[in-house]
């Protein structure tokens, strides 16, 4: 693939692959909304807001003009907050050449309808390859170099390697899957799960209660993603349970950290502030809660940290709820 990398998004995600792709050599523009942030960008050599003291490398040009971004690049990468993916998609669309591949490494549904983002993108810019890029992975490690390992998913397996070449390097490990529908499932649903995680570590309930949760919301995640389509062995992997362990077990998760300000009594706007970054699960929760009502498919952690988000549940009383469900098979 020749020619320049578009990356839309100077958050801590978008910035860290953008520096990356960077390194491996590649000429990457770094769009954002804000052209402020993009004048600090470009003044203070780095990204001081989300990665303080990690320098930007050559071969990064932050833009704030997105035609210009977009001008002639081999591969446009979203790093948007899923509520924005299908706007920033229709700011693309003048822009954007036929044949340029989409990939994105945003975690959720589309608000309002609980679309995968892949539904959203081929709707907006039919015709392009589509890809998504998941998995275990914190911006600050990545930005380090700290070794790390994702999955990269399209339908077409030639263009998943080509993009995936991209990306590889001595520290960042992407393995290639065809299936679309699970990887996105598993990088969603899995913030609601750390939500729920964050709530029980916060209430003080310990080792076993989060093992617990881990394992039978691997058990929901599966549910959803196969009655969607996917495939049940990519639950399993990197995007499925690597994802969900991570983001349930450690506190520079914004998910996690947004259930343990619930336990201790915090209001979610009060949550949201203190994070000062996107906390995808708490939209993600309603649309996956309704997503499985359409769809018949028991997810009954969603549906608590759903009624602590929505309905004013206590987060106390929704593991309670969660302790006295009708005792079943595991299979089940």
């Amino acid at each position: 693939m020749n020619g320049p990398i578009a990356v839309l998004g100077a958050g801590s995600w978008g910035t860290a692959l953008a520096m990356l792709l960077a390194r491996n050599g590649q000429q990457v523009r770094l769009w954002d909304h804000d052209p402020e942030q993009v004048a600090r960008l470009r003044q203070e050599g780095e990204n001081r807001r989300f990665l303080p003291g990690i320098p930007l490398p050559e071969g990064i040009t932050p833009q704030a003009d997105l035609a210009t971004a977009l001008a002639d690049c081999a591969l446009l990468l979203l790093v948007v907050p899923s509520h924005a993916f299908a706007e920033v998609l229709q700011q693309v669309r003048p822009h954007l050449a036929a044949a340029t591949p989409l990939a994105w490494a945003s975690k959720g549904l589309h608000p309002g309808d609980g679309r995968l983002l892949s539904q959203v993108a081929a709707d907006s810019l039919p015709g392009h390859d589509l890809l998504v890029l998941s998995g275990p992975t914190f911006a600050g490690e990545v930005a380090r170099q700290l070794p790390t390992a994702v999955t990269l998913a399209c339908s077409h397996a030639a263009r998943a390697q080509q993009v995936a070449d991209l990306f590889g390097a001595d520290c960042f490990r992407p393995y290639t899957s065809l299936d679309l529908v699970g990887v996105q499932i598993g990088g969603a649903v899995k913030n609601v799960m750390a939500i729920g995680a964050g709530i029980a570590d916060g209430l003080g309930f310990g080792a076993n209660t989060r093992a617990a949760l881990i394992t039978r919301g691997l058990a929901e995640i599966t549910r959803l993603g196969v009655a969607l389509g996917g495939q049940a062995e990519t639950f399993m992997g990197l995007a499925g349970l690597g994802d969900l362990v991570l983001t349930c077990t450690d506190n520079q998760s914004r998910n996690r950290r947004m259930g343990l300000a619930l336990a201790a009594g915090q209001g979610i706007e009060q949550a949201r502030a203190e994070i000062a970054q996107e906390v995808e699960g708490v939209g993600t929760a309603r649309e996956v809660y309704q997503l499985a009502q359409r769809l018949g498919v028991d997810m009954p952690i969603t549906e608590q940290v759903y009624q602590v988000l929505y309905s004013g549940l206590a987060p106390r009383e929704a593991v309670i709820k969660l302790m006295g469900r009708r005792l079943k098979s595991e299979a089940v």
